[in-house]
């Protein structure tokens, strides 16, 4: 039995997967997986041997089964275990029938470090019929739902009627892991819990871990005893029944269910993005008991539930983005055409303010501060962009609480509780900057969410759930509408419009030139270095170690290997060195127009690549391929680098596609390299042409972090501009606009 003890310090660390106890509506054994025998034992499991269990520790399971006069078929426990070696084949099997003094029984198996958990419940179940029999019907009915809430309203009274217990909620998960009731169905006797918040310590962060490996969780009897689990091991030993489905509830847990009145419980996980979305919380006011295969019909109807959620948010989210897209596109046409970024920007029927929901916007640019919609005053957008020139790291930045982290904004939260900035320039204090005013939140609580604790009689305070549930109000300042990933990606496509403007109009007199100059020349000192400091010495390096590997017979195979690293390492090197190369002789290169046959010159790169990193089963589409103006050799690297990266990052895809193609579009020629790979996250959008920038779920493939800066200059030196879409493990497009001269 665990002895641990949970107080104000350590609540959250509660070790809940190992607490020595099981429920009491089945019994446990666990065996060695190699020996079979006997490690540990439920308590009362001598309810059916009618002896002491530690009696069997040590011995081979075949002991027991005989003794539990245990029939599965035409095989044994000890062959049933020989079957599987892990926990996915043991979770697409179980559970395994069997009957013990010719009862029906289900028996659950689970993998614990070196261990079979062995789990018996009986099949009888409170429900009369077969959950299974009636999926398809109430899958139909879930997903009749036009929206998201309706979605969940149908999948509570779906749940309800096929498992009838008393109360069934859907409750969400927030960011910071305190929940809300989105959705109930209940009898008439019972008050509504819809819309009530519950604080995070009621479901801690490693209960909620243990939500997303268990899909569903049964307590059958808050008042019945826990069964202890022996073992003949060492002390501390527990059994960690991560995996199983009598493990036994924390008594914290169990206590809140108490003051609730509720007499068992049932949920159902659901998970959307590989995250905790939240649960069907099912309540029944007595015990109830539903057997393993209505439970693992009920995750079945959870799964798709989930599925549903992420297609549901994603038609929600595209619906919104689109619009905003739009706008940002309007915007682009007016920065191309207009004299002035700031006309551009405020002047015409869209206006920076329309790619947000923001209630107002701000651009301090050329010394000039020019507000649009609902803002805060000028001295206190000045100190706003005083306070973003310290703190801001990224190009971008955005927070839906900027009063609780910048606190002289709480004097103008009403206007400025959320802002999203991008950067255009720290030296010159230039941003734009949107606003959302503040959203005064009531947030109706299931009782006061903070748990009161009790002094042990030994100075400890320990905690003790709350007995009252009535509601209780919270009302929650500074806080605004969060932002969007919609609103964030047109953000970052306008600013790279205004940046290219920038430097397209006024290049000549901006200090960016002057510290651009002075880049180049240090670049050019650094290249030098490369090519005679460096290269040298791993020149010698690499020949000596392979004069070494061919003529030295007397070095055993572990030098050799050595050796080897040693010579894949210099040609490492060099390729990085040739990178750095490659980026600083963009900038100094003389440009050589002329016309360019990009059909042929993308079929070449395209057999280049295939021949280089051997994909397996792709699917590589060419469509239209319009000539360009330009200097070859650097458009060769360009598409070298974007067709290369696509059929790389999208090489664990089955299948991988990628799709180049250009359009004429009047003026100008669109070309875009698109992928159904990995993708990007949001977050490193603004650093994504960033030298030596590389995301973190591109770690796995070989790369230097320098292509994608090339082909950013290189675009540039072409009087031509370059962006990305691109949505996590869904894909990216890369579009490359040159002029159609």
């Amino acid at each position: 039995m665990s002895s641990y003890q949970v107080d104000l310090t350590n609540c959250d660390k509660e070790p809940i997967h190992i607490p020595g106890k099981i429920q009491s509506h089945g019994f446990l054994v666990a065996v060695n997986s190699t020996t079979q025998l006997i490690t540990y034992i439920s308590e009362n499991i001598r309810h059916f041997i009618n002896e002491d269990p530690k009696n069997y520790l040590g011995l081979n399971i075949s002991k027991l089964e005989s003794k539990l006069h245990i029939s599965i078929l035409q095989l044994s426990l000890g062959q049933v275990l020989k079957l599987g070696n892990n926990n996915q084949y043991f979770e697409s099997t179980n559970p395994f029938y069997l009957e013990i003094d010719k009862k029906p029984y289900n028996l659950i198996i689970s993998v614990s470090g070196d261990n079979y958990i062995l789990e018996f419940e009986t099949v009888e179940s409170d429900l009369d019929f077969d959950i299974q029999k009636t999926i398809g019907r109430s899958v139909s009915e879930i997903l009749s739902g036009k929206n998201i809430s309706s979605l969940l309203q149908n999948a509570a009274q779906e749940i309800k009627n096929i498992i009838l217990y008393d109360r069934v909620m859907i409750y969400r998960f927030g960011e910071d892991g305190h929940g809300e009731v989105v959705a109930e169905v209940r009898n008439d006797d019972l008050e509504p819990f819809l819309g009530l918040h519950y604080p995070a310590s009621d479901i801690p962060k490693q209960a909620r871990e243990l939500y997303k490996i268990n899909l569903t969780r049964i307590i059958a009897d808050v008042n019945s005893e826990s069964s202890s689990i022996i073992t003949h091991q060492t002390e501390g030993a527990q059994l960690n029944l991560t995996h199983s489905a009598l493990r036994a509830v924390s008594p914290i847990h169990i206590q809140y269910l108490k003051n609730m009145g509720v007499g068992s419980s049932f949920s159902i996980s659901l998970i959307a993005r590989g995250e905790l979305w939240g649960l069907i919380a099912c309540h029944n006011y007595s015990p109830r008991f539903i057997n393993y295969k209505a439970r693992d019909a009920s995750k079945l109807i959870g799964q798709i539930l989930s599925s549903a959620l992420e297609y549901r948010q994603d038609e929600e989210d595209i619906e919104k983005a689109a619009k905003l897209n739009a706008a940002a596109v309007e915007l682009a046409t007016y920065i191309e055409k207009d004299n002035y970024i700031t006309d551009a920007l405020t002047r015409h029927s869209t206006t920076i303010q329309d790619i947000t929901t923001a209630s107002g916007a701000v651009i301090v640019f050329d010394n000039n501060i020019t507000t649009i919609g609902i803002t805060p005053s000028l001295d206190q957008i000045n100190d706003i962009v005083n306070w973003l020139k310290v703190n801001m790291q990224d190009s971008v930045y955005y927070t839906h609480r900027f009063p609780e982290i910048f606190f002289q904004a709480q004097a103008y939260s009403s206007v400025a509780s959320g802002i999203l900035a991008c950067m255009l320039s720290k030296e010159l204090s230039e941003f734009i900057i949107w606003f959302k005013p503040e959203q005064l939140v009531s947030i109706n609580w299931a009782g006061n969410p903070e748990k009161p604790v009790v002094d042990d009689g030994d100075g400890l305070l320990q905690l003790s759930p709350r007995k009252s549930f009535e509601s209780w109000n919270q009302i929650v300042k500074n806080t605004s509408e969060r932002w969007a990933s919609g609103e964030i990606g047109a953000v970052i496509k306008v600013r790279e419009q205004v940046m290219y403007a920038i430097n397209r109009k006024a290049n000549d007199i901006r200090l960016l030139n002057e510290r651009l100059n002075l880049a180049y020349e240090e670049l050019d000192t650094f290249s030098f270095t490369i090519s005679h400091d460096l290269r040298t010495p791993l020149s010698s390096i690499k020949s000596y170690s392979e004069l070494l590997l061919a003529n030295n017979k007397s070095i055993d195979d572990s030098a050799k290997r050595i050796l080897a690293r040693i010579i894949v390492g210099t040609d490492k090197m060099n390729f990085l060195i040739k990178e750095i190369l490659n980026y600083s002789r963009v900038g100094r290169a003389e440009m050589e127009f002329a016309p360019v046959n990009m059909g042929r010159l993308i079929h070449e790169i395209k057999n280049e690549v295939i021949s280089a990193l051997n994909p397996k089963n792709i699917e590589f589409e060419i469509g239209e391929t319009p000539d360009l103006q330009g200097d070859a050799t650097m458009l060769t690297q360009v598409f070298t680098n974007l067709i290369n990266n696509a059929v790389k990052y999208s090489s664990r895809s089955n299948p991988s596609k990628v799709k180049v193609e250009g359009k004429i579009n009047n003026d100008e020629i669109i070309y875009s390299v698109s992928d159904n790979g990995v993708g990007i996250d949001v977050n490193y959008y603004s650093r994504v042409f960033e030298l030596f920038k590389r995301m973190d779920n591109v770690k796995d493939f070989e790369g230097t972090g320098v292509g994608l800066a090339i082909v950013k200059r290189i675009v540039e030196k072409h009087q031509a501009r370059i962006w990305f879409e691109s949505t996590l493990e869904v894909g990216t497009i890369f579009y490359i606009s040159f002029k159609n001269l």
